[in-house]
Order: structure tokens, then sequence, then C-alpha cells
């Protein structure tokens, strides 16, 4: 009797719970042989202007979810085979070694992803075999969605509407719970790389960073039980979710989504667990409503495909204004701009590799609407600094702030001292990541630019030596 023997190439769905591609294998074979590949491209390229394609942060929370899938699966008498390379080679190798059937995969739409799991595809056919894609991302099922992909509305609001009317999420697939059956074949099981591996130095973890990170299934897990059943902080979401400083003004999920140790379908259950409990209120609606935006970046991503990476945007418009300056991007991101509000959030991201939503976009604004740099040079760095970076949401971020992207407003832009006065009235989060600050009084910690030379005196402060002078006109948000 022949063996049927399947692989499952986990991707950025390093979990067991609600994963479609691990449950069909399953269901459909005698033995299955998990793999993951550290893609050597994506780990130790870098970008057009010279950022690590992916940093040291993000690099560390997939290594620790990459440990903690395989810790999971030796509880279920399995393993996961970890290789370093390319995976069209290396799973061609293990497929042709152990002579499987199919390799079942999570489908991915980006560019880089997509030509990967084409090139596999044509090596598999040459043995005989071929992949078998299923659904990981997304809150809801493509198929299930009252439009196609390709008719997908082009605004967020006209998208929310019709899906919240008229579709339903589905109930997440069950984890695992029965013993894998034990391999007949032979197959070595391969490390899995540290920070070294890939020429990054140890993470020094900074005492003021609002979360610390934790990568793995089981982890997401209990930050999801945290934030939802044991602290109930889900309760005041939207009125929190601004905030800049601590672990719970907003959920923290975006780096478990972003790796797939967290299923968005397994938390929208567990919100209407938790509703069905506790009542439902703006906050519980608005962190679905987040879930919906992440969706709908991802539908965007495989409407306009490339599209998102170009100047352009998925409107297509090229602002020719916009600067290839590298000297002001080096400045913006380390933090240097002279307008405290930016560089303090820059220097977050650059010590911590998160930064909160509220800051993100502020950032993005200053850099395209006061730098005239161009869009993507920032977008980049997100991708190379984040910890929860994911390529849909990144640059769809980034098109939207653009103005190149899926937003009805012609001209969104932010007045910086505006919103440093409504999310740091004290200067908090400021005097937090720029200590160099710490004297000027609360009055002036977002226009430093304002003090005389006699309270510069006083304070035993110097701007331009002791802090940048602001790189553009701030009387312009007074």
């Amino acid at each position: 009797m022949t063996t049927k023997r399947v692989i499952v190439w986990f991707r950025q769905d390093l979990r067991l719970h609600d994963n479609e591609a691990l449950t069909e294998a399953i269901a459909h074979s005698d033995e299955v042989i998990p793999v993951y590949v550290f893609d050597t491209r994506v780990f130790t390229a870098t970008t057009p202007n010279g950022f690590p394609k992916t940093g040291k942060y993000r690099a560390q929370f997939i290594i620790e979810s990459v440990q903690n899938l395989k810790a999971n699966l030796k509880k279920l008498g399995s393993d996961l085979i970890v290789r370093i390379g390319k995976p069209e080679e290396e799973l061609y190798e293990i497929a042709n070694q152990v002579k499987s059937s199919w390799v079942y995969c999570n489908r991915e739409r980006t560019s880089e992803e997509l030509k990967v799991q084409d090139k596999l595809e044509e090596r598999l056919w040459s043995i005989g075999q071929e992949i078998r894609y299923n659904r990981g991302k997304l809150l809801y099922h493509t198929q299930d969605l009252p439009f196609p992909v390709t008719h997908t509305p082009d605004i967020f609001t006209q998208f929310r509407k019709e899906v919240e009317k008229m579709v339903k999420v589905r109930p997440p697939y069950p984890t695992p719970k029965d013993k894998f059956k034990p391999l007949t074949v032979e197959l070595q099981a391969g490390d899995i790389p540290t920070l070294d591996s890939f020429g990054h130095d140890d993470i020094a973890l900074d005492e003021r960073a609002a979360f610390h990170f934790s990568g793995g299934e089981t982890a997401g897990l209990e930050r999801l039980n945290y934030y939802l059943f044991e602290s109930k902080r889900i309760k005041t979401y939207k009125e929190t979710r601004n905030e800049m400083i601590g672990s719970d003004y907003s959920s923290k999920f975006s780096a478990w989504l972003a790796q797939g140790c967290l299923s968005p379908k397994t938390i929208y259950h567990a919100l209407k667990d938790f509703e069905t409990a506790h009542g439902s209120n703006k906050s519980t609606y608005w962190l679905y409503f987040e879930l919906l935006w992440r969706d709908f970046f991802r539908l965007m991503a495989k409407k306009y495909k490339n599209d998102i990476f170009k100047k352009g945007g998925t409107k297509r418009e090229v602002d020719s204004s916009l600067l290839h300056d590298t000297r002001l991007l080096d400045l913006w991101v380390k933090g240097k701009t002279g307008v405290p509000l930016i560089d303090a959030n820059m220097r977050e991201i650059s010590l911590t590799g998160f930064m909160s939503n509220r800051g993100r976009q502020l950032v993005a604004s200053f850099l395209v609407k006061d730098l005239h740099i161009n869009w993507k040079m920032g977008a980049e760095y997100f991708e190379s600094i984040l910890i929860d970076y994911d390529v849909a949401s990144n640059w769809g971020n980034w098109n939207y702030i653009a103005g190149v992207g899926s937003d009805p407003r012609e001209n969104r832009y932010f007045n910086i001292l505006a919103q440093a006065s409504k999310y740091d009235p004290k200067g908090e989060f400021v005097k937090l990541w720029l200590p160099e600050l710490d004297a000027v009084p609360t009055s002036k910690i977002h226009r430093p630019d304002t003090l005389s030379d006699t309270e510069q005196s006083e304070l035993h402060f110097k701007l331009g030596a002791d802090y940048p002078k602001a790189m553009i006109n701030m009387e312009k948000w007074a």
C-alpha cells in the first residue's frame, strides 16, 4: 500500500489554530511533514534604499515564532523541518526526497511571494507533484464577499457597509488535538537560525518600550486572552487607541497577526464571546473595524497588484514634486528633525521596532507633506524596522497617507502641533524618548524653537547643539 505523504509549507501562518492548509493536509494524507524555510532573500537582502529587508526586531520575532511552532508540533508527536535558503529550492529537494504527493500552503498574493510559489510550482510539476493552496490571512473568505476581488470598492466605508451587511465570519478551523502519525522516511530537522545568522546584533530591550513582544502562537493567544478577558481593556479600546505610552492603550495584536501567529477569525470570535459575556460597545466594534481595515488593504493589494508599491499608488497619480533626498530621509529616520513629537516617535521605532498607530500616521504625513520626500522611502524604512510589518497594510497605509491610495479626502494632512496638544499635552511621550529635552518646560516642550537665548542659558540647554533646530518653520502649525 502506498503511503500518501504531504508537506505543509508554513509561511506567514505560524500557528496550529485556524490553519486551513494544515487542516486539509491532515484530512487528506497519511503523513504530514511541516516545513518552514528562512528565505535568505528576505532575511539578508536590502531594500532599494539600503535598509535591511528584515530588520532585527522582526527577525527575532519570527525566530521565536518558529521556535514556538516547532515546540507545539512536538507536543503532537510531530516536528518542524527548518531550512535556510530559497523555498522553491529547499521545498523541492524535500519533496523529491520524501516522494510526497502534494505541498499544502496558505496562498500569498503580493509579487515577491507570488514569484516564489510560482517557481516552486514549476519545479514540483517536473516530478509529478503540485501545490494545493488554501486561505490563511483574511477575516472573510473571498468567495463569501458580495463582489469579486477585482470589483472590491476602492473606498473603505463602502467596502465596510457592504461586507458588514451581507457576510458572516466563518468559524475558525479547530486546532489539531490528535497525535500526528510518525514519519516512515528519515529527514533531518535542521537548526533554527539566530540573529547572528542574518548579521544582526543581539537586541537590548529598552525599558521605555510600550510593549515587549514575544513571538509565537502561544504568546499571541495569551495576549488575546489577557486583553479581552483578564484585563478587559477592550472595553476602552476606542478611547485609548491613540495613546502612545504603555502596554494596554491598544491591543498589540499586530505582530502576531502579521506572522499568522494569531488568526483574525479567532480574534473575531473571541470578541463575540466577550460581547456575549460582558456586552458590546463602541470599543468592541472598533477592534472588529480594525480587522476590516486589514482585510481591505489585502484586497486592494490583490486588486491592484504591484501598483501599491509604485509612486502613483492605486490611484496611478504620480506626484513629481516629491524628492529622493537621502539626507533629509536620514534625519527623519534618526529622529533629528527638530520637531519633538516626530523625533520621539522615530526614536521609539528605531529602538523597539514598534510605534503607535497615531505616531505612524504623524511621521508619515510629516515625511511626505512637510519634507516632500518620496513616500516609498518611508514605506521601505517601515518594512525594514517594524516588528509587525505586514506587506499589504504597510504599503496600503502609506498609499493612504501619501494621497495615492484609497482615501476619499483630497489632501490628508496632519498639523503636528495640534496633534501634539491633543495626544501628548504634557509632553510625557516626548520626554520619555528625548531625554535631552527633559529640562524644557511643558509649555514649550513641543516648541523648543521658541525658547529665548536667556531661557536656554537658564536651562543649560542649547538649541542646535543639545537638540537640532527644526527642519521646517513650525509657525505654520501655530
